[in-house]
């Protein structure tokens, strides 16, 4: 009995762990996609640096449900949901904002950037995928994560396509394309977080 008990409180300090240092990544990376997309004037890496900044909020409620109840839990990530949700849409004005008014983005520091990010996901991804089971708070950062990559590869791939077809618009697309991954992924949350509180019995 008491075997179960340890393992359990080795389990929940292995998931506080790896969410503390997610939660650092993401939140500096957010810092620094947003003062660089700003300077390259791309919405991909705008929109790119909100996500990060989602996934941080998302891993900060994570680490606050670990060892709770499913009520909990279901509540941590429908939070994460709703935020994830409303950054999209956020992401969606920013874009037509820039299409309206214009833009001109930096194709290589696009490029460099998205790079950086890609790792600093890729390395987020293969801390996660090893808590991918756990309660629906780490599915949900799982979901975020793989979302992520997702997402940095589109950025660059936006920055590429900038400097050979030389216009802004592969990067208003694929910034357009990251704000609907960021909405489909909240809703899967939502969908999740909601069949978990009504298996742990809530209203």
């Amino acid at each position: 009995m008491s075997g179960c008990g340890c393992g359990s409180e080795q389990t929940e300090h292995l998931e506080r762990k790896t969410l503390a240092i997610l939660l650092a990544i993401n939140a500096s990376m957010f810092v620094a996609e947003l003062i660089l997309g700003w300077i390259a004037q791309s919405t991909g890496l705008i929109a790119d640096s909100l996500d990060m900044l989602a996934d941080a909020a998302v891993y900060g409620l994570s680490l606050y449900a670990v060892g709770k109840g499913g009520l909990k839990q279901a509540k941590a990530a429908r939070i994460s949901g709703y935020l994830q949700i409303l950054l999209g849409a956020g992401v969606l004005f920013e874009v037509l904002r820039r299409l309206l008014f214009g833009s001109e983005p930096e194709s290589t520091l696009i490029v460099i950037v998205g790079g950086i990010a890609l790792l600093a996901n890729i390395i987020c991804l293969a801390l996660i995928s090893k808590h991918k089971k756990g309660g629906v708070h780490m599915q949900a950062s799982w979901i975020f994560s793989t979302n992520d990559v997702i997402a940095n590869l589109g950025v660059i791939l936006s920055g590429i396509l900038v400097s050979l077809i030389g216009n802004r618009y592969p990067d208003l697309i694929i910034g357009t394309l990251i704000s609907i991954i960021v909405v489909r992924g909240g809703l899967k949350i939502l969908k999740d977080a909601n069949e978990t509180r009504k298996s742990a019995g809530g209203a």
